[in-house]
């Protein structure tokens, strides 16, 4: 491997993958993953432009108590992705339930069990760190390039001062390695704190199942999307009836807006102590903009104020600040962590299209939001045509390539709709050929023939033939929140006091400082053979594993890893 070269994984969200991150990181190779729900064309669509040396893949894994057996699979990724010249294989599976390997893949298992000296490249600020993807809104996802010193930067101060987390910590993030999110859990490692990870269904054994993993690993902080909590608490559970959350301190939730009687539930079926905070960023900075923080009072529905040196602002059409009322989110000054350019975008083209075509020269994210008057933000929903369900942000052109693929499709639109409580409406719109429509329902059509090529699990809420597109989103998605509506600006309520009873939840925030940290990964879900070396089994008959070492210790400064 050599400085800039590309490594790529399909991988859930193991340790391994973790561990290949930051051996990538530290040769000043560039690193991306995505997710093992991914096919060949969803993987082609962002692997084969960034044409990457290594690739790394799963040799299989369980979901919902089923085994997926990867090793099918990879001659047809190999196929998309001719630049692969090394195959790396993560051997988690007992042999007998997948494939054969093919005869030039390496085992994880293999390479990590060798002993070899490290080698860490001495890079400057602004070297490549990894590539994410855009939505894919408009065409195949754009691939976004961040740096080594804007993320490391952007790392310390978001997860060691905004979320206050320390070599004390146990951090768990319920996330799929194709989120940024993810990439934010790797990066807990520079606090010190060790993080959980996680490689099952998100609902095995019941919609509880996040709760579970924090009330075992006693987890202090927990982030996930704002659609896990309301899944749970729209499921009736009440958590802690059952389990135990004394060491938990803090939650996140980012990805979409929260609805208020989730905020109300956390308080009432977790903890009343807790630290709820919301936060909202995106892949394009690997971070938020505005979010939580130790020190301010936490509000029901209301986003505290811009991270430290975010200059955060709602505006409208016109380029002027308003407060009070829904405006464009924008960030009127550079940040860190913002890319230092898209991959194939020589001139910087696309780069401009996407964030300063409305406001040159200011960075407008394509979000609605409402900023209060005392500084607070209310986020409403995306402004621009990224479809955001469940915190899960995709292009319309991740289902619709898909779709018009079909024989007998003409045409076909996807629309987003975020509606009151949380709910989310996404119709798909099909135009059938003529030949076809009389035959064949483009409902049936998409349904039967779109599963294997698309890159994720991104069902439309509805399948309609129409003759043309006539569909527009309710009024209510573009509501604000007034301030002077029956909707009081309340703190969040805790158990056994009026809502209005003010509560403030602080905590000291952790010292920029390069401490060990550790890995932890909890399977319920996933059978792991102990007869090939699978660390030791805890008190709840799970097994729960930490990487050898401190990893973050012996990476040097400049570095993320």
């Amino acid at each position: 491997m050599e400085r800039g070269d590309r490594v790529a994984g399909v991988l859930p969200n193991i340790p391994e993958t973790v561990a290949a991150m930051l051996a990538t990181a530290s040769v000043g190779a560039v690193w991306s993953v995505v997710n093992t729900d991914f096919g060949p064309s969803g993987v082609a669509d962002r692997f084969a432009q960034i044409e990457p040396k290594v690739l790394f893949v799963g040799d299989g894994y369980e979901f919902g108590g089923t085994v997926r057996d990867m090793t099918v699979s990879y001659q047809d990724l190999r196929d998309v992705l001719p630049s692969v010249e090394q195959l790396i294989v993560v051997d988690q599976m007992p042999r007998e339930s997948v494939g054969e390997l093919p005869g030039d893949a390496l085992r994880f298992s293999e390479i990590a069990s060798e002993q070899a000296e490290p080698r860490y490249e001495q890079l400057p600020v602004e070297h490549p760190l990894w590539i994410l993807y855009s939505s894919g809104t408009t065409g195949k996802p754009k691939g976004i390039v961040h740096s080594h010193g804007g993320v490391t930067l952007e790392f310390y101060k978001a997860l060691g001062l905004h979320s206050g987390l320390g070599p004390r910590d146990v951090a768990y993030y319920a996330v799929a390695t194709t989120w940024m999110v993810w990439n934010m859990l790797a990066g807990i490692l520079l606090t010190g704190a060790q993080i959980i990870t996680y490689d099952g269904s998100p609902t095995f054994g019941g919609p509880q199942k996040s709760f579970e993993l924090v009330a075992r690993n006693r987890a202090t902080f927990f982030g996930a999307g704002a659609g896990v909590l309301s899944m749970v608490q729209r499921a009736g559970v009440v958590p802690n009836v059952s389990m135990d959350f004394s060491s938990l301190k803090s939650i996140l939730v980012t990805g979409s807006p929260l609805p208020d009687a989730t905020w109300d539930w956390v308080y009432e079926a977790v903890s009343g102590t807790v630290r709820l905070g919301s936060d909202s960023g995106g892949t394009d900075v690997t971070s938020a903009f505005i979010g939580t923080n130790p020190y301010q009072p936490v509000y029901r529905g209301e986003i505290m104020g811009p991270y430290l040196g975010v200059d955060a602002q709602s505006w409208n059409s016109r380029g002027e600040r308003v407060w009070d009322e829904v405006g464009e989110l924008v960030i009127t000054r550079p940040m860190p962590s913002m890319p230092v350019f898209f991959w194939n975008d020589p001139q910087g083209e696309r780069y401009q299209a996407a964030y300063f075509d409305m406001f040159p020269g200011v960075w407008r994210q394509g979000d609605w939001v409402t900023q209060l008057h005392e500084g607070p933000f209310v986020v409403h929903g995306r402004s621009d045509s990224t479809i955001n369900r469940g915190g899960i942000r995709m292009g319309s052109a991740d289902l619709t390539h898909v779709v018009d693929r079909v024989d007998g499709v003409a045409a076909s639109m996807v629309i987003g709709a975020e509606l009151a409580g949380g709910d989310y409406y996404m119709p798909l719109f099909v135009v059938p050929s003529p030949a076809r429509a009389s035959r064949e329902s483009s409902s049936g059509a998409s349904s039967t023939r779109s599963a294997p090529r698309s890159p994720r699990a991104t069902s439309p809420t509805r399948s309609s033939r129409l003759p043309r597109f006539h569909a527009h989103a309710p009024a209510s998605c573009w509501r604000s929140r007034s301030r002077s509506s029956s909707r009081a600006r309340t703190r969040a309520p805790s158990t056994g006091r009026p809502p209005k009873t003010p509560r403030c939840w602080t905590g000291t925030p952790v010292p920029p400082a390069r401490m060990p940290g550790g890995v932890s990964t909890d399977n319920h879900d996933v059978t792991r053979d102990p007869g090939r070396g699978a660390p030791g089994d805890d008190a709840a008959g799970r097994w729960a594993r930490r990487l050898p070492g401190s990893l973050a210790d012996r990476v040097p400064s400049q570095s993320m890893a």
